[in-house]
């Protein structure tokens, strides 16, 4: 096992321990004690909003060229560093160790994009009557407070970091106690690659404590967060108090509408390779698999043998294809929503176990039979759980789909192209997949509707939530 280091936070562009509470962080597949540190304290937070503050006045200042020169060279290492950051993402994820390396890479294409995005920020001229200039500049909002989960503790930062610094703002980033060696990792490529002391700061700590501080403070001026749908109508509702945007990238309970025109067997092994990733730790998870009635008994048998086959372990066996969840109490929720489905009637078609007594590791599961009002079905299950749902018609499909108060990601198998546009226009989410389990790309919008948030992240508008308009009516003569 490779040697893990105890975080420290990045304030005013030194690296420092925290005054704050102790947090342990643990290995998921031993359940071991990795390292202990210390959050941040109040006054660390201040010296932090300070720092950013200045940070912004220099970093607005430099011309887009450079700024995204520095953006391209953090790339560059993070790419140069890939092996090594994997290797700390699979000690306090439990992710298989491919799986945080390619991570990593990708992450580095978040930072290219969005380097590119700050060179085309531009403004317009609004036509005038002559003496006069009329024109919308394009200006960075300010100093951001950004907040991240465990799940992808590399590229969720990537995402807000590119999009921020991009536009010409400073950033600080909280992210998650869990999986603070990455977010590490990340801050550490961007201060090598020169960005200057305070444009991007890194904390740890209460979470609770430091979003209300962070968000509160005079300083900061955009919101963006990654996470729970509870905690993300939490910090939007205290954003909108302080009359500040928030971008809100929240959880989802993603639908697979799957119609009777397919290759079950072809899907059934897709679905099960999406749905297992990263232990189904995932925002966009496949969470209920929609599928028509006359296919449903040979795609739960197509599926549940995919779902035996997955080979559970350490992140650093090569032959592992799903880790162990993060922590004690993501284990127990499985636990509980599957007990929850059963005594409700659901069939566990496959797995429903804890597997082994160390670590956190459970069972690929595949249910079916279950009623609607179970827990599983009502709220995300953030694990490897895939509750199968028979349906007869589109219509019934699409009230499925839409039933609950999420939006994130959808996904639709048919050959049917009256069937796919059918779904495509009916269902109510922020992202729809056909015939494949793709996610966005750097290039791509990624977001929301209804529950499960607000604004986008990547593609053409991954900036415009940290800029502001400013209009100019400019007349030559006086």
């Amino acid at each position: 096992m490779p040697a893990y280091d105890a975080p420290r936070h990045l304030i005013r562009g030194q690296w420092c321990n925290g005054e704050g509470e102790t947090i342990d962080i643990l290995n998921p597949a031993s359940g071991e004690t990795l390292a202990s540190f210390k959050g941040v304290s109040i006054a660390q937070l201040d010296m932090a909003l300070q720092a950013a503050q200045d940070g912004y006045a220099v970093w607005r200042q430099l011309p887009p060229l450079e700024r995204h020169a520095v953006l391209l060279r953090a790339a560059a290492l993070l790419r140069d560093r890939a092996d090594a950051i994997g290797r700390q993402m699979t000690l306090e994820n439990g992710k298989p160790l491919r799986e945080s390396i390619e991570e990593v890479v990708r992450s580095s294409r978040f930072l290219e994009w969005d380097a590119g995005e700050g060179l085309r920020a531009y403004g317009h001229i609004v036509p005038g009557v002559a003496g006069t200039y009329r024109m919308a500049l394009r200006e960075p909002i300010g100093p951001v407070a950004a907040f991240t989960p465990w799940n992808f503790p590399i590229s969720s930062p990537a995402r807000k970091l590119g999009a921020t610094l991009a536009a010409g703002c400073s950033v600080i980033l909280k992210a998650s106690e869990e999986t603070p060696a990455a977010a590490v990792a990340i801050v550490q490529a961007l201060a090598d690659a020169g960005v200057p002391p305070g444009a991007v700061g890194l904390v740890f700590g209460n979470p609770a404590q430091i979003s209300d501080y962070l968000i509160r403070s005079p300083v900061i001026r955009a919101i963006t967060f990654t996470g729970s749908v509870p905690v993300g109508k939490l910090l939007a509702s205290l954003a909108g108090k302080m009359m500040k945007p928030a971008v809100m990238e929240l959880g989802g309970h993603a639908p697979v509408v799957i119609g009777k025109s397919v290759d079950v067997a072809k899907v059934a092994a897709l679905a099960a390779k999406a749905k297992f990733r990263n232990a189904g730790q995932v925002c966009t998870s496949p969470t209920r698999f929609i599928v028509h009635r006359s296919i449903h008994d040979a795609f739960v048998a197509a599926m549940s043998d995919a779902a035996r086959a997955i080979k559970v372990g350490n992140g650093f066996d090569e032959s592992t294809q799903m880790g162990p969840v993060v922590n004690g109490r993501r284990l127990e929720t499985i636990e509980a929503m599957v007990a929850d489905a059963r005594t409700r009637g659901g069939v566990i078609a496959s797995g429903g176990e804890r597997l082994g007594s160390e670590g956190f590791f459970y069972a690929p599961t595949v249910l079916t039979d279950v009623p609607v009002e179970a827990d599983i079905l009502q709220n995300e299950p953030f694990g490897p759980l895939a509750p199968v749902i028979r349906f007869d018609t589109v219509e019934d499909a699409l009230a499925e789909a839409n039933r609950l108060p999420y939006g994130l990601f959808s996904y639709v198998f048919s050959n049917d192209q009256v069937e796919v546009n059918r779904l495509i226009t009916g269902i109510e989410a922020g992202m729809v997949s056909v015939n494949n389990f793709g996610t966005s790309q750097p290039d791509t919008p990624f977001g929301g509707v209804k529950d499960s948030g607000l604004g986008r992240e990547g593609g053409l508008t991954s900036l415009d939530a940290f800029m502001v308009t400013k209009f100019v009516n400019y007349q030559v003569d006086v």
